[in-house]
C-alpha cells in the first residue's frame, strides 16, 4: 500500500506554501513570500494556541477588534497582519509611535489583552525588572505577554553593565566602546560590545537564562511562565535547540474555559474552528 503524501508546509504568518524546516537556526528566513523566520512563526503559533486553543495560520485567525494588542518593534509584515485581526498597535523605541518600556504612559495601565515582545528585553537598560513591571501593569487581569529573547539554559543572567547610569557609546581607535558614569561618580569603559541587527537601541545589555527569566517574571506578579519547545513542522517550526524558545507569561490564572485571553475568544471557534485550522490540544 502506498504511503500517505507528506503534509504540506505553510507559513503561519502569511499563509504561503513553504519548504520544510531546515536546521538553519531560529533567524533563518524560511518563507520565500514574507521572509518570516522560525522565531516569528513560533511566536505566532504560540499566540494562536494561547488565544484560541488551536493551531491556525494568522490569515485564519478570526477578526476580533475587541481584543487589544501591543507590539514592540515587530516586523512590518507581522504588524500589518496582526492589525488586520486585532486592535493592534506596533511601537518603536526610535520612531513614531514611540514606546519606552521603562517609561510607560499611565493611560496604558490595564489596557492590553496581549503584548508581543520579540528580541527586545536583552536591549533594555538595567534594571530589566523595571520593564517587566511595566508590561505586567499594562496588561488586563488575564492578559498575556508573548516573548522571545536570547537565553541559555541554567544559571543566572549575565548583566554586561550592572551599574549603568549615564552612558554613551563612543568610538575608540575605530572600535565602539561604552563609557558609563556610575551613580557613585566613578567612570567605566567597556570594550568588546555586542550589537544585534536592526534599528534603534540594539546594544546587548545582558544574556538571560531560562531560570532567571522565569524567576524575574514571577516576581513581577505574573502567575505562570511557560517555554514552548514543541515543533510544528506543518508551519516550518523545528526547534532543534533547547534555548531561546518562545515563551508566555500569564498575568491571570489558567481557567478551564481557556487560556488567558482565550477564555474570552474561544466562542469564535467553538463551532468547529476556522475553515482550515489545525486542531491541537492546548498546553495546560
Amino acid at each position: 500500500m502506498a504511503s500517505d503524501p507528506t503534509p504540506g508546509v505553510t507559513c503561519n504568518i502569511c499563509g504561503a506554501d513553504m519548504e520544510p524546516a531546515t536546521s538553519g537556526g531560529r533567524e533563518t528566513a524560511g518563507c520565500a513570500a514574507c521572509k518570516s523566520s522560525l522565531r516569528l512563526r513560533a511566536l505566532v503559533a504560540l499566540l494562536s494556541r494561547e488565544n484560541f486553543g488551536v493551531a491556525m495560520t494568522l490569515p485564519e485567525f478570526p477578526t476580533m477588534k475587541g481584543i487589544r494588542g501591543l507590539g514592540m518593534s515587530d516586523s512590518p509584515e507581522l504588524a500589518k497582519r496582526l492589525a488586520e485581526k486585532f486592535d493592534y498597535t506596533n511601537t518603536f523605541y526610535h520612531q513614531s509611535p514611540v514606546f519606552d518600556v521603562t517609561k510607560p504612559d499611565s493611560r496604558d495601565v490595564g489596557r492590553y489583552d496581549f503584548i508581543v515582545s520579540s528580541e527586545v528585553m536583552e536591549h533594555v537598560p538595567p534594571p530589566v525588572e523595571r520593564a517587566f513591571e511595566s508590561l505586567h501593569a499594562m496588561l488586563k487581569p488575564d492578559g498575556l505577554l508573548l516573548m522571545t529573547t536570547p537565553y541559555w539554559v541554567g544559571g543566572t543572567t549575565a548583566e554586561h553593565f550592572p551599574d549603568l547610569h549615564e552612558f554613551t557609546v563612543a568610538s575608540l581607535g575605530g572600535r565602539p566602546v561604552l563609557v558609563n558614569r556610575r551613580r557613585d561618580g566613578a567612570t567605566e569603559v567597556f570594550e568588546d560590545l555586542v550589537f544585534h541587527g536592526g534599528h534603534g537601541s540594539t546594544l546587548e545589555m545582558r544574556l538571560f537564562t531560562d531560570e532567571s527569566l522565569r524567576d524575574a517574571l514571577l516576581a513581577t506578579g505574573f502567575k505562570a511562565v511557560s517555554f514552548f519547545g514543541e515543533s510544528q513542522l506543518e508551519f516550518g517550526i523545528d526547534h532543534v535547540e533547547p534555548f531561546s524558545l518562545p515563551m508566555v507569561a500569564r498575568k491571570g490564572q489558567i481557567s478551564s474555559a481557556g487560556l488567558g485571553v482565550g477564555s474570552r475568544v474561544s466562542r469564535s471557534i467553538s463551532s468547529g474552528g476556522a475553515k482550515h485550522s489545525r486542531a491541537r490540544n492546548s498546553h495546560r
